[in-house]
């Protein structure tokens, strides 16, 4: 993940998780996880602070929470203690084994990679997943350049097609860009099954 960002996230843990967690319940990803999504594990890459990690924990999807943040890391462990969490940053995901799961959800965090690092995330998340399992992917659309904002954040500017190269040999299971119900931001959404 990108330096700052991290910085960002460890240094201002609990307001960004209190935030998060007031934010409208994010019931379009709940309706996609449910409409695709395949009985069994998932890993939630980029958990934050744990809410989805909950949710899927509490509707059937036993779920494994992890995050390139300790702070962000602390505060899921305190939110959802019955849950797992683990530190593992994109691209690499140190420590988990290869097709492992049978889901796996990305929810907003491709965006805060530099974009050399799309690229190699999408594949090492495809690695981690059983053949046949959903792959869950979404980031917040950013137009033309880069931007950060006030928290010095990345929000990385790249095309689609990137994470569709990624995807190549997958069937394709939906391609959207819409306005979150939860942030009220532009994301691009993809679902996509790995061969069996």
């Amino acid at each position: 993940m990108d330096k700052a960002t991290l910085a960002a996230y460890d240094g201002n843990a609990a307001a960004f998780a209190q935030d998060w967690h007031d934010q409208p319940a994010p019931v379009d990803l709940h309706a996609i996880v449910r409409r695709f999504f395949t009985p069994g594990s998932c890993a939630d890459i980029g958990c934050g602070s744990g809410r989805e990690v909950g949710w899927l924990d509490a509707n059937g999807y036993p779920a494994h929470g992890y995050d390139a943040s300790e702070g962000l890391l602390q505060e899921a462990r305190r939110r959802y203690p019955a849950s797992r969490f683990t530190c593992a940053p994109l691209p690499e995901l140190e420590g988990i084994a290869d097709a492992g799961y049978d889901n796996l959800l990305c929810e907003t965090v491709i965006m805060h990679l530099p974009a050399a690092d799309i690229l190699p995330s999408v594949q090492r998340m495809l690695a981690i997943l059983k053949p046949g399992g959903v792959l869950y992917l979404s980031w917040r659309v950013t137009r033309d350049a880069d931007q950060r904002d006030k928290h010095d954040r990345l929000y990385a500017a790249f095309d689609a097609g990137v994470v569709r190269d990624a995807l190549q040999g997958c069937a394709l299971l939906l391609d959207e860009e819409v306005v979150s119900e939860s942030s009220g931001k532009v994301i691009h959404r993809l679902v996509a099954r790995k061969p069996a």
